[in-house]
């Protein structure tokens, strides 16, 4: 884990921001600055949040799957070495729908904060190099986005 973490982090919403008693890049900029500093991670990230079409384009576009989901991630440092430069490192975006974590903090019975949390730490470890595609992995990855929700105070249990 490095000494100090700075995490810079560009909003932008193409859909109304439904937690009214937070703003969309303060709300974002805390998650994302835990799960950074959870890490050991400084860089840059940009997060969009948007609703079901746009992200169901998205990821027909991208990942060649013809339904929306609830988080994108676009690495920016996989493959080959980037060269240093000046400035923080880019790690990538995050695409968030609103709709679905709407849809998935209701069915999970869990409030929409915690929801938007998880979707955005989701994506960051994704940034990252976590994975979930087999048991262990899966299993790291969801350990480290339990941990970092808990720093922030939003754990399964809690109401709408």
């Amino acid at each position: 884990m490095s000494e100090s973490t700075h995490l810079v982090v560009e909003v932008e919403t193409q859909v109304p921001w439904p937690l009214s008693e937070q703003d969309a890049t303060a709300f974002t900029d805390k998650v994302l600055s835990a799960a950074a500093n959870h890490l050991g991670i400084s860089g840059e990230v940009s997060v969009l949040f948007v609703d079901d079409a746009t992200i169901h384009e998205l990821n027909r576009t991208y990942r060649s799957v013809d339904r929306p989901t609830d988080v994108l991630s676009f690495a920016m440092q996989e493959g080959d070495e980037f060269p240093d430069l000046d400035g923080p490192t880019m790690l990538g975006d995050i695409v968030v729908s609103i709709d679905k974590a709407k849809e998935q903090a209701d069915a999970y019975g869990h409030s929409l904060e915690r929801e938007l949390a998880f979707l955005l730490v989701h994506g960051f470890l994704h940034l990252n190099g976590y994975d979930h595609q087999d048991e262990q992995s899966e299993q790291e990855m969801f350990g480290l986005q339990e941990e970092i929700l808990v720093e922030l105070g939003l754990v399964r249990s809690e109401s709408k």
